[in-house]
């Protein structure tokens, strides 16, 4: 069993990127053993088992964007990563292989550098998507971010996750 420490970022919003005024994006590090035999499928299983059911296979794209339409779970399965959390002039990070994100609808993503071996296993919870944009957020885009559920799972821990305390008091009834 790997240790894992788990970071919040709360982000101000940035030039187009509006981020996430309510929820933190959360950075594990260390969520899964890097040695692991096919880390992909082993975090695609996890995060089907917690709720967050597995859309692809894939790196990250090389300009900010970000996803109005929902919340997505990253995991880093192979190689490692530099990316922007947050839009330009926003938090620089390091991923590696056993990593994993979870970032709130409307913070921004980028990646700056990657190792050739570089793989990400991207989630969503039931009835959201990754939508890509580039682009200011409407008033009608910033209320849907706003009240954006969220399973009732962390995507790596389950039931006892450090999601569960700390996006609290954001689900609408």
């Amino acid at each position: 069993m790997t240790k894992m420490t788990v970071t919040a970022l709360h982000l101000e919003p940035r030039h187009f990127v509006p981020n996430n005024a309510r929820l933190p994006a959360l950075i594990y590090e260390g969520a899964f053993d890097a040695n692991a035999a096919d880390l992909a499928t082993l975090m695609e299983k996890r995060f089907r088992e917690n709720g967050w059911p597995p859309q692809w296979r894939d790196g990250i794209y090389d300009f900010d964007h970000y996803h109005s339409q929902g919340h997505e779970v990253l995991g880093i399965a192979a190689g490692s990563a530099t990316i922007i959390l947050g839009g330009t002039g926003g938090r620089e990070i390091e991923v590696r292989t056993g990593d994993v994100l979870v970032l709130p609808a409307g913070t921004g993503h980028r990646r700056i550098s990657q190792s050739e071996d570089f793989l990400v296993v991207g989630a969503y919870p039931p009835g959201q998507a990754g939508d890509i944009v580039r682009e200011d957020a409407t008033p009608a885009m910033l209320q849907k971010i706003a009240l954006l559920s969220f399973p009732p799972r962390d995507p790596v821990v389950g039931d006892d996750g450090p999601l569960l305390r700390l996006w609290v008091d954001v689900t609408v009834a």
